[in-house]
């Protein structure tokens, strides 16, 4: 997809060239949607917070090689997928431990801004109704995959061929992935919906 098609990847572009207003017009459309990805993966709100700055750290820090090659949402949550996995991963590493974000000290730079802006946990957001923590609930029993795959349908408007560039897989395997989790949501849902008694997985 050409800059001209994608106006996001047209300001990347401009961050590219060095334009920090650019990036902050990045930062702020997209820190909230970066934010609730994160916290889909990792269902721990500060950490989330953590993950999703450092996200936009790399961002900045990959201007330099970044081509307008695809949608610049995709790139992102590329970025923000492949972070998460990493935390995953050392989790599993040292399960004890606390994340250091090491977060630069610098209150110039301008994902300084994010930090600041970001006030209110994405559970506040995202899990704001009975209903919806239920939602969460189920979702959290899906495969990573799965609920990556779902959220970015549900929440981020994209195409099969972007999802399946941010998961690494193929179209149709992206397609069975959502399949499959959407049947087991409906399953899953469907006797609370019926009857408000709401059964956890063994």
């Amino acid at each position: 997809m050409s800059a001209e098609q994608d106006p996001d990847a047209a300001l990347m572009l401009r961050v590219k060239q060095g334009d920090m207003t650019a990036f902050e017009g990045l930062v702020e459309r997209y820190k909230q949607p970066v934010l609730n990805l994160v916290f889909r993966m990792l269902r721990d709100a500060a950490e989330a917070e953590d993950i999703a700055q450092a996200v936009f750290i790399q961002v900045h820090k990959s201007a330099h090689r970044y081509q307008a090659a695809s949608k610049f949402s995709t790139w992102l949550f590329t970025i923000a997928r492949n972070l998460c996995l990493n935390e995953i991963r050392r989790r599993g590493r040292h399960p004890a431990d606390s994340m250091d974000a090491g977060h630069p000290d610098n209150e110039e730079q301008p994902w300084q801004q994010f930090e600041d802006k970001v006030t209110a946990g994405p559970t506040e957001s995202l899990l704001h109704t009975e209903l919806e923590d239920k939602i969460d609930e189920a979702l959290s029993e899906l495969p990573e995959n799965q609920r990556t795959a779902i959220f970015l349908c549900r929440q981020n408007e994209l195409s099969y061929e972007d999802i399946a560039k941010v998961l690494g897989c193929s179209v149709s395997a992206t397609k069975s992935l959502i399949h499959r989790g959407r049947e087991f949501l409906k399953a899953k849902l469907k006797p609370y919906l019926k009857t408000g008694q709401w059964s956890s997985r063994k």
